[in-house]
């Protein structure tokens, strides 16, 4: 499953490739001007993929990072 920036800001990464996430565990938070929203894993699973450098500026919908099921 995808995860996407819900709106433009700044990225930063909570988890690393290989973390396992549970439903509801927070993968990262975008930052806009006194603005703060989590990005959450919407299923449990492994963080296959992160797909923006930490830090790094996103649009709204960017994909930040892949979520595989786990094995």
């Amino acid at each position: 499953m995808e995860i996407c920036a819900p709106f433009a800001g700044i990225v930063r990464y909570h988890v690393a490739e290989g973390d396992t996430v549970d439903a509801g565990a927070p993968v990262a938070t975008v930052e806009a001007t006194k603005l703060e929203s989590p990005v959450v894993s919407p299923a449990p699973g492994i963080v296959s993929r992160v797909l923006v450098p930490d830090f790094s500026t996103v649009a709204g919908g960017d994909r930040l990072a892949e979520i595989g099921e786990r094995p």
